[in-house]
């Protein structure tokens, strides 16, 4: 067995692991040396092809604001590049010798396992989804032979109580399938403090300690039990490590844009994964689940207190993985990622308007880290890089946002008003406007190969690989498919802009993010769309208009942007279509290895038997914990008992729930009898007592002819 732990730090072996840090930390100043090299060099180029492009090269505001703008992105994008061409080339070589995975090979099945706790946090989710992946997770795990060694935790955060009682139901359901009753648990907070972290954190204020370690998953996460005995195994053999991050992988895919995301997400992935990890090795980031975490430093380390600073940087941290991640690197354990851990997996939202739904809480999230980046003590400066990658991931809009717009004022000074001369203020002498338009269009195309040299060098790694060639259905389907992928992503791209520059404004007015479950079965509807698209919509047709009156030279070169946008409704519905989604699959294109029949049995795991069956007489969640015996028993059973003036407002809303029906109270009202177990067992006995005139008696009269039938009985 591995060395103990005390205190959050190793004590046997500390010799050996001092020298295994040192060794990776040589390794990684030099790739990030040659890394920043590379980026600078190519960003120094790029700037100064721009300022030999520009009219005054440079003189004036406004070219400097062009110039400046315009280097920043050029370096987002090199960097981008340059970390997928050092993906490809660990890649090539078999692998990064300095991962944890090769470090330990050959070694890690002797190794002995520690108590681990796996955790879903779950609010407003599809609880279908949900439960299932964590059933075909669990008996995954359990046909490894390691399941004595885990623990399944559900933890509820969900308010609405159609959700919970559904939650619970399924829940039951699964521990009698599974007779998992002592291993499989659930708890539901009713105190919702700080989300997602708040919820993890009450957790481990329970029962943390009784775990070594714990996995966080996602409501949409799936991990083989493969994956997560090797992942104990690593933190064994790895004392220092106090996050391994798993690079999950997009599956169960349906419609055209998750479909699209899941093909980009197989097939480019994999070097972005392999070249990020071969930078970061010791430092890397979390990502928020489909992670194994040392429970001890965590608890000690990582606790994150609410920000005290104005606007956005007030309150909870939202985007709390990175910032766990560069605390235990301050408390002086490591972070790595491991691309080589296959079966993890993850899903992607549906639409595009459902990915932008989440993006707004993860841009204020990542924008917080402003305050971080400059003033948190004793943070790694890698971990102040991954502040600085998230934060641009979302700032790179506006900035976009902002070059096309100077860009305009640029085109319009030249052909609305007369040539400046002097567009220095103290300039002696009259400066005459230069144009390079041969120098422009190798800018462009340079531009154009730095965004697509990543997708060149992904199709070269998998055609390399006869098995990967075949699972994506040939070569002529895989180059089909990147090229379908890239003009998608082109339509994609400037609605994400426009998106992502409106959450970045949002958040520096401290606008308040609404924390809320999902969409991940439902399509969009025309109405909503068009209406949601049409505002950017008019903007890019006016602009266009302005641009074609300008020069019609300028309005060629913004429909690349201006098009996209006037398709956005169109574009966001229609990769929205399941159907659609589904006759691309018959088609053989955007498919990906794990489709192919048999590929892996996690996935077909994840298709068996429903959790919850649908009442045939339409009853909810609510109806059911209230009319159902054995749900009438089992929500009792998570309820509290009602003391004081509560148990009198208790008293009053079962009466007019039992005269009245459900649908005459409001959400919070149900949500009170729901959690009370005095008013379920009263209005559980007082349904079936009920007079048939009374929307209670009716309704218990339709249960009991459904559930005579041996199914039911099962239930």
């Amino acid at each position: 067995m591995s060395e103990q732990v005390q205190g959050g730090l190793p004590l046997p072996g500390w010799g050996a692991a001092i020298d295994k840090t040192s060794s990776w930390r040589l390794t990684a100043w030099w790739r990030r040396g040659l890394f920043s090299a590379l980026v600078l060099a190519q960003t120094l180029a790029g700037a100064w092809t721009m300022l030999a492009i520009l009219p005054y090269h440079g003189s004036g505001v406004l070219e400097l604001s062009l110039l400046a703008i315009y280097t920043l992105l050029f370096a987002w994008i090199s960097a981008g590049m340059w970390m997928a061409v050092f993906g490809f080339a660990v890649r090539a070589a078999g692998g990064d010798p300095r991962s944890l995975l090769r470090r330990h090979r050959g070694r890690l099945d002797g190794t002995q396992l520690a108590p681990t706790a796996v955790l879903m946090p779950i609010y407003h989710e599809d609880v279908e989804r949900s439960l299932r992946g964590l059933r075909a997770t669990y008996r995954s795990l359990q046909q490894s032979g390691q399941l004595a060694y885990f623990e399944f935790f559900i933890l509820s955060d969900s308010r609405d109580p159609e959700r919970w009682l559904a939650e619970q139901a399924a829940w039951q359901k699964l521990c009698r399938e599974l007779n998992a009753h002592s291993r499989l648990h659930y708890r539901r907070r009713r105190v919702n403090l700080k989300a997602k972290t708040g919820n993890i954190g009450d957790f481990l204020r329970r029962w943390g300690r009784r775990f070594r370690y714990f996995v966080v998953l996602d409501a949409d996460s799936l991990m083989s039990g493969e994956a997560l005995v090797k992942m104990v195994r690593l933190m064994e053999r790895e004392p220092r490590c106090g996050i391994l991050q798993t690079a999950p992988t997009l599956v169960n895919a349906r419609s055209p844009f998750a479909r699209l995301q899941q093909f980009s997400n197989h097939l480019y992935g994999p070097l972005f994964t392999a070249g990020l990890a071969s930078l970061q090795l010791g430092e890397a980031a979390y990502w928020g689940h489909n992670a194994i975490i040392r429970t001890e430093p965590f608890m000690r380390h990582c606790g994150l207190r609410a920000m005290r600073g104005l606007g956005l940087f007030r309150g909870p941290v939202l985007s709390h993985d990175f910032v766990e991640a560069a605390y235990m690197a301050r408390a002086g354990y490591e972070v790595w990622l491991e691309p080589g851990l296959d079966g993890s997996y993850e899903e992607s939202p549906p639409s595009l308007d459902d990915e932008l739904a989440r993006d707004r809480r993860w841009a204020k999230g990542n924008l917080q880290h402003l305050r971080l980046l400059f003033g948190a003590r004793g943070v790694r400066f890698a971990h102040r890089l991954a502040f600085l990658n998230g934060i641009l991931s979302y700032a790179a809009s506006p900035l976009w946002l902002a070059f096309l717009a100077l860009s305009t004022a640029e085109v319009a000074r030249f052909t609305l008003w007369p040539i400046d001369y002097f567009p220095s203020r103290y300039s002696l002498f009259p400066v005459w406007p230069q144009w390079n338009p041969g120098w422009a269009v190798g800018l462009a195309s340079s531009t154009a190969l730095i965004l697509l040299l990543p997708k060149l060098l992904a199709l070269v790694d998998a055609g390399l690989r006869t098995w990967r060639r075949r699972a994506y259905g040939g070569l002529a389907r895989l180059l089909g498919g990147a090229l379908l992928e890239t003009l998608g992503s082109a339509l994609l791209a400037p609605v994400r802009m426009l998106a992502h520059s409106r959450y970045v404004v949002g958040a520096l007015l401290a606008i308040q993010v609404q924390w809320a479950g999902q969409n991940r079965s439902e399509e969009l509807a025309w109405g909503a769309t068009l209406l949601k698209h049409l505002p950017a919509a008019l903007v890019a047709l006016a602009w266009a208009g302005f641009g074609y009156h300008l020069k019609p030279m300028f309005f060629y070169w913004s429909l690349p942007v201006v098009v996209p946008l006037l398709l956005a409704a169109p574009t966001s519905v229609l990769l929205s279509r399941f159907a659609l989604g589904d006759r691309l699959r018959r088609a053989g294109l955007w498919t990906i290895p794990q489709e192919a029949p048999g590929a892996d049995p996690l996935l077909a795991d994840l298709q068996c038997d429903a959790l919850l069956e649908r009442s045939r007489i339409g009853l909810g969640a609510f109806e059911m914990a209230i009319l159902h015996p054995r749900r009438n028993v089992l929500a009792r059973g998570m309820a509290r008992s009602e003391r004081g003036p509560r148990a009198d407002r208790v008293r009053q809303l079962r009466e007019r729930c039992l005269d009245e029906g459900p649908q005459a109270l409001q959400r919070d009202e149900l949500a009170l009898l729901a959690d009370s177990r005095e008013a379920l067992a009263w209005l559980h006995r007082s349904a079936w007592l009920a007079a048939p005139d009374n929307p209670w008696g009716a309704r218990a009269e339709a249960l009991a002819l459904t559930v005579c039938t041996p199914r039911d009985n099962r239930e």
